[in-house]
């Protein structure tokens, strides 16, 4: 897996825990996932190019460095909501582009329902934002969708993921950096990481 990245921060290994217990309310989960945001961003983002920037401080002029690209967030719907005001603290002048896709539970296919980019307006670096891969699907599609749009960057950050979808989405586009805070054991016969965390979107959002 040369394009996977796991997080090895200890603050990591243990709200990954917290996240994963049954007994964690939504209201606690939000804030760990917000937690492994940042971490996991700040990672994931090292290599993003500067450009010279010029400031005045209260005593004079100073040359400082902004990031060069344009930045846009995807979220992918719904559970990817839940990383996008860590990802604004960190570079709070992203865009935010939703895409949305829902499974089909009988094929464990991703099927489209959202998609909203202004057409030739490719951002130069799109993050993919979802807390969840599994099968890899929707993730293989939102990454189709953003290279359709013109998108020349993708890096995609997740929460946790199975060695099945790391590996679909590598084969599917090995152009992209995978960044996730943890890696499970496998998939069950339904699609869902095992030990996982249970559904995302649902501990979230309390549904």
């Amino acid at each position: 897996m040369n394009t996977l990245t796991l997080s090895t921060h200890p603050i990591v290994a243990d709200r990954l825990t917290r996240l994963r217990d049954v007994n964690t309310t939504p209201e606690q989960f939000r804030g760990h996932v917000h937690a492994l945001t940042l971490i996991l961003a700040s990672e994931a983002t090292q290599a993003l190019s500067l450009q010279d920037s010029q400031v005045e401080t209260p005593l004079q002029a100073h040359t400082g460095s902004a990031l060069q690209e344009h930045i846009t967030l995807v979220p992918i719907l719904r559970a990817g909501l839940g990383m996008v005001s860590a990802l604004h603290l960190l570079i709070p002048q992203a865009d935010v582009r939703h895409l949305g896709f829902y499974r089909d539970e009988e094929k464990l296919e991703p099927v489209a329902y959202y998609e909203k980019l202004p057409k030739g307006q490719a951002s130069d670096c799109c993050l993919v934002l979802d807390p969840m891969l599994a099968t890899g699907g929707s993730a293989i599609a939102a990454i189709d969708t953003l290279k359709e749009w013109g998108c020349p960057r993708i890096l995609f950050l997740g929460i946790l993921g199975a060695p099945e979808g790391a590996r679909a989405l590598e084969r599917a586009h090995p152009d992209v950096a995978i960044h996730l805070c943890g890696i499970d054991e496998r998939l069950n016969e339904v699609g869902y990481i095992l030990p996982g965390l249970g559904d995302a979107g649902d501990r979230l959002f309390a549904t």
